[in-house]
């Protein structure tokens, strides 16, 4: 589940983690009213006010219908209140997001850590994540940050270190030690470092994160080491450990139909081709999308509809599918182990009945449990389906479909 960027900063405040203050609005006059409020803590004219959405690259992206960054330094109330009029509504596209975009429902706006003048101040890049080839975490970190790491990741990624943590011990004091070495510290900078480090791990662990990044990571004038941006992703798996996180997921960040698909406990990933694929079991469905792409067709999308599907749980994948204008054939390949094959085939008729005239070819595979009894439930059902048998079939089903 990702979060925004005010979400993850609230939360790391919960662990001793310095962050560049800020508040979240939703509106232009909430924007004002947070600007007032910085400037009194401050005593700058100077905020930067940040589009929030699940995307990075957010400074260098552009407000489609105003051309606008996505992050903005303002100097004045009239600026401020200019660059929210535009941001806030707009679709921001980035190089994460893709033309599509992302709409901006809320902005941050927050002090701005460079207002105070010239000072031996540093940008540097830090994040945690697992490595599933060690079965360790490992941070990331470099004396190079800002919004070109990924130039510096592909250019000079010697400039790039890494420290993998036991997940039995934990983050020992001489590895957060050695991370602020790398990262050129000194003095009171150094200890603020190795503090940060050590919370910020913390974080990591007991919130059950996938991947939390930090950049940049500021050292200011005053050898303080802040946050000023942060993503931060927590594993959808541990969050029924997270009753309170749980509420913090924002659905309209995410796609519509993975979102209905998970209300009927199906698991579905939007994909970008021609063939909807209903399939029980991951193994299966990769094998299934594998077929595809060889009989000359590309997945539309995954969705596996789990051991314990019944005819409801079907017929929500089926009309899922069938809201993708995109689809040119459907393709159901189930194996009837856990799952009877004739709970698949009656889901598939009622769904085939309540949607009304559907002009796809449909191609259905079943076998394994109660395959006969599903083959003649849609024998009789004078559903326009082409069965198959062997997978072979299936492909060659499928070429003739999207040809």
């Amino acid at each position: 589940m990702n979060l925004h960027e005010y979400q993850a900063k609230e939360l790391l405040k919960k662990y001793n983690v310095p962050v560049q203050e800020g508040y979240a609005c939703s509106t232009v006059h909430e924007v004002e009213d947070a600007y007032r409020q910085i400037k009194g803590q401050t005593g700058s004219s100077f905020a930067v006010i940040k589009a929030q959405i699940h995307a990075g690259g957010r400074g260098k992206g552009k407000i489609k219908e105003t051309g606008i960054n996505g992050v903005k330094v303002a100097k004045s109330l009239d600026e401020i209140t200019d660059f929210a009029q535009k941001i806030l509504g707009g679709t921001l596209e980035t190089i994460q997001t893709g033309p599509a975009g992302k709409v901006v429902n809320k902005v941050l706006v927050a002090q701005d850590m460079y207002y105070d003048g010239p000072s031996p101040r540093k940008e540097f890049y830090l994040s945690i994540l697992l490595d599933r080839g060690t079965g360790q975490n490992v941070i990331m970190y470099s004396t190079e940050g800002g919004m070109n790491i990924e130039d510096v990741a592909h250019d000079t990624p010697e400039k790039i270190f890494k420290e993998w943590v036991h997940p039995g011990g934990g983050l020992l004091p001489f590895q957060a030690r050695k991370i602020a070495f790398n990262l050129g510290v000194t003095g009171e900078a150094f200890k603020n470092m190795v503090k940060f480090v050590t919370n910020l791990y913390n974080a990591y662990v007991n919130l059950d994160c996938s991947m939390l990044e930090i950049n940049p990571l500021f050292k200011a004038a005053d050898d303080k080491i802040v946050a000023v941006d942060c993503k931060m992703n927590l594993d959808d798996n541990a969050l029924v450990r997270h009753a309170d996180l749980a509420s913090m997921r924002d659905v309209s960040e995410e796609d519509p139909t993975e979102v209905e698909a998970g209300k009927y406990n199906l698991n579905f990933v939007k994909l970008d081709g021609n063939v909807g694929c209903m399939v029980n079991g991951a193994g299966l469905a990769m094998a299934t999308m594998d077929m595809i792409k060889l009989s000359g067709g590309e997945p539309a999308n995954f969705l596996d509809v789990g051991g314990t599907a019944n005819a409801q749980t079907v017929e929500a994948g089926f009309k899922i599918i069938m809201k993708d204008p995109n689809v040119k054939a459907i393709l159901i390949n189930i194996f009837g182990g856990i799952v009877r094959c004739d709970r698949v085939a009656a889901g598939v008729i009622d769904a085939y009945k309540n949607l009304g005239n559907i002009k796809i070819p449909i191609i259905v595979r079943l076998q394994g449990t109660n395959a006969v009894e599903a083959k003649k439930l849609i024998d009789e059902s004078g559903l326009k389906v082409q069965s198959a048998i062997l997978l072979s079939e299936a492909a060659e089903l499928v070429k003739k479909a999207v040809a």
